[in-house]
């Protein structure tokens, strides 16, 4: 077997400097535009043939997961990749290396620094999107380079291309993969894909969707010198709340999942945001609530809502206001869909065997399911097999003070090109 390349070997110095480089843009939604450019820029210094799309709102829409294309923002937030072509590319096949560019918003409360001016604290690198998915997305760009470089200098013999993208829109329904699913940027079609988001190095074959939905509670508004004469929703809303999670629990007991024992609470039931009230001196007669309820793989949008309505209408039942006045439920924003894709799909079982040779047989390879969505499931639904993995633990994504273990990053970077070399030559699979 060829030996296994070691990016940081050949390239770490810029392999740090490109994923500093990414933290140092403020890739909040809508915000992605000048951190592409700088990266398609790079790409093309780097030898890539690079290619640039943006979503279509109105194609978006027709998406049973996009809300309508007025509540499609696309403008200015173009997705980028690089190309690289080995041998007789169209005689081999064609591997993605998938990432996203977005970040959520960072704010001041719980950073010791500027969440946008990389640092580094021993071996973590610090700083928004340092683990989802910066250092990621550096460590595709030169695992695709470095492997390119052994082609160049004779020590391998590939056909076929590999594919590096920086997509927009992840974070808030996955808008750049979407499009590049519904309408292909390039001129090939892809094969395979590796989604490098922080997986804590496990092999990632199934991840959860979310519906999202909103709650309306109607209560009575009344002076609060006469509190008597109103209804307040609140007391409404405890039992609401109460409901969904009698919800959480029965769905976590009936609903079982071999890529989701590990997990307590595998399909969460989140009230995320609730507004009450108008006024300090009125009885609340309004509020709203907007809620995140855990799909299982296999499972439906359609069926996890009628559960919702079903609980929504089981509370309300048992309270004399609520009965005449029941809770109004409606999906808001992007739905996301489940995707699994079967363990011996050979994208699976390549990645498997690169992560053993690159990370040591004692790794842990046997795959697993998250509870989080990712933008594997657009490729999932346009017909490429796709499997999630990288460095990093997703419960440092989106706090204060985000970091990544490097050392990680440098391994999860061999695994990538390693995956790659085995993917494009048939190493151990059909």
């Amino acid at each position: 077997m060829t030996s296994t390349t070691d990016v940081a070997a050949a390239c770490g110095d810029e392999l740090r400097a490109l994923a500093e480089r990414l933290v140092t843009f403020e890739t909040t939604a809508g915000n992605e535009a000048p951190a592409q450019s700088w990266l398609r820029d790079r790409l093309a210094d780097l030898g890539f043939e690079t290619h640039t799309w943006s979503a279509d709102p109105e194609t978006l829409a027709a998406h049973p997961s996009f809300p309508a294309a007025e509540e499609i923002h696309t403008v200015d937030r173009p997705s980028v990749a690089g190309v690289l072509e080995f041998g007789d590319p169209d005689e081999g096949r064609t591997f993605v290396l998938n990432g996203h560019v977005d970040v959520v918003p960072a704010g001041k409360a719980g950073w010791s620094g500027d969440p946008f001016t990389p640092r580094w604290e021993g071996d973590r690198l610090v700083g928004r999107g340092a683990v989802d998915m910066k250092s990621q997305l550096a460590a595709c760009v030169f695992a695709a380079r470095t492997l390119a470089d052994r082609v160049e200098r004779g020590e391998l013999d590939l056909d076929g291309r590999l594919v590096v993208e920086s997509v927009a829109g992840e974070e808030d329904g996955g808008t750049g993969a979407a499009a590049a699913a519904l309408s292909n940027p390039y001129p090939f079609d892809r094969d395979a894909a590796l989604v490098a988001e922080p997986t804590d190095m496990r092999v990632v074959t199934a991840t959860e969707g979310c519906l999202m939905g909103r709650i309306e509670i109607e209560g009575r508004p009344a002076h609060a010198a006469r509190k008597w004469q109103g209804e307040s929703v609140l007391p409404g809303f405890d039992r609401v709340r109460e409901a969904l999670d009698r919800l959480e629990r029965e769905r976590a007991e009936r609903l079982s999942h071999p890529l989701y024992d590990r997990f307590e609470t595998p399909w969460p039931v989140v009230v995320g945001r609730v507004d009450a009230g108008t006024w300090a001196s009125n009885v609340p007669g309004e509020l709203t609530a907007e809620v995140r309820v855990g799909v299982a793989p296999g499972e439906s949008l359609d069926a996890v809502e009628r559960e919702v309505r079903e609980a929504l209408a089981a509370a309300a039942a048992d309270d004399p206001w609520l009965a005449d006045h029941p809770p109004r439920f409606e999906r808001f924003g992007v739905q996301f869909a489940s995707a699994e894709i079967d363990p011996g799909e050979p994208v699976v079982t390549t990645l498997q065997d690169a992560l053993r040779a690159s990370a040591g047989d004692e790794s842990d390879v046997a795959p697993v399911g998250e509870t989080y969505g990712s933008d594997a499931r657009h490729f999932v639904e346009a017909g490429t097999p796709a499997v999630v993995f990288g460095p990093g633990r997703i419960e440092a994504a989106h706090f204060p003070d985000e970091s990544v273990h490097w050392p990680a990053v440098e391994t999860a970077a061999d695994v990538f090109a390693e995956t790659a070399r085995r993917f494009l030559t048939g190493d151990g699979h059909d």
